[in-house]
């Protein structure tokens, strides 16, 4: 705690908000953005390393949140204060940091692929940043940054071989989003059947078990999407600078749109259950990884590059 408190000395109202800053590179909907927008703009197999860090690295979380079972820090030591406009993106356990663990998808995943030394630089610095801010801002201790710094570091060069090379091999794409699924799955079967001691607090285990079910959906929306592109879409990450726009800009807005549209009745139908996150997940990212990549030809027609015929790329 005492680094804590010394984080805590420093506080200052422009540095809360450089911080908070700074921590909404570890948060999921900046995560889902950037992992997409790769996928439709950039590289598909880019993309699909970043998501697959990211869900691996969330379930392993997830679960060691539940199995340690530890306060976040204010509650450990009543007289320590948060910054308050944290205390809302800071629910479940403490450790470990998920935050700190996204932030390795997000921002390392794409730093070991590209080869601009300069943006490389600065990704690694925001991943640190990030750890370091969610210290500052009060909502996880060095222990709980420590440990998914560590984890997302492992996590990420581990996985780098699987997306070397020009081009992944379906086979081995299936195999790992089916390794994945069994790994949630798995999780889940955890939340739902594991005997918790009676002193769990509600609050947590329904958040852990929230998550268990978002995890589930998602991974099985990234295997359907992967099987769709691979039979039928097929498209291109290439496009001229407003096609990419109207790609990312329109693509991003109906797959937030979607999370937020089918939470209210997938809810009411299911009665609160929390299988209504898996399916709300598994739609969103279906739409997103397998159906909007079916209007990108059409899109890249209608918007060629200057100087071009009206056509669909390669």
């Amino acid at each position: 705690m005492q680094i804590l408190y010394f984080f805590e000395r420093l506080r200052q109202p422009w540095l809360d908000r450089l911080m908070l800053l700074f921590t909404q590179f570890g948060g999921e909907i900046l995560f889902m953005a950037l992992a997409i927008g790769m996928y439709w703009c950039y590289s598909k197999r880019t993309g699909y390393y970043m998501l697959t860090v990211g869900f691996i690295g969330t379930i392993f979380n997830q679960f060691l949140k539940l199995v340690f079972r530890i306060s976040r820090p204010w509650v450990q030591d009543p007289n320590f204060t948060i910054v308050e406009a944290a205390r809302a993106d800071a629910g479940g356990y403490s450790f470990p940091s998920g935050h700190t663990q996204n932030a390795a998808s997000t921002l390392l995943s794409p730093a070991l692929v590209t080869k601009h030394k300069g943006v490389k630089i600065a990704l690694w610095a925001i991943y640190f940043l990030v750890a370091i801010s969610r210290m500052y801002l009060g909502v996880h201790t060095p222990l709980d940054v420590g440990v998914s710094l560590i984890v997302g570091l492992a996590l990420v060069f581990a996985l780098r071989p699987v997306f070397a090379g020009e081009e992944t091999p379906p086979r081995r794409m299936y195999i790992l989003f089916a390794a994945m699924l069994c790994l949630a799955a798995l999780y889940t079967v955890y939340v739902e059947a594991w005997p918790f001691p009676a002193d769990i607090e509600a609050e947590n285990l329904a958040e852990g078990t929230k998550n268990a079910y978002t995890l589930l959906g998602a991974v099985a929306g990234m295997l359907t999407a992967y099987w769709l592109d691979q039979r039928y879409v097929h498209f291109t990450v290439r496009g001229s600078l407003p096609a990419q726009a109207v790609k990312l800009a329109v693509g991003l807005a109906l797959t937030i749109g979607l999370r937020v549209a089918l939470k209210k009745p997938l809810n009411t139908l299911l009665n609160g259950a929390a299988v209504a996150d898996a399916i709300r997940y598994f739609v969103m990212v279906v739409f997103a990884a397998g159906i909007w990549p079916m209007t990108f030809p059409w899109i890249c027609k209608k918007l060629p590059a200057k100087g071009t015929a009206s056509h669909i790329p390669a």
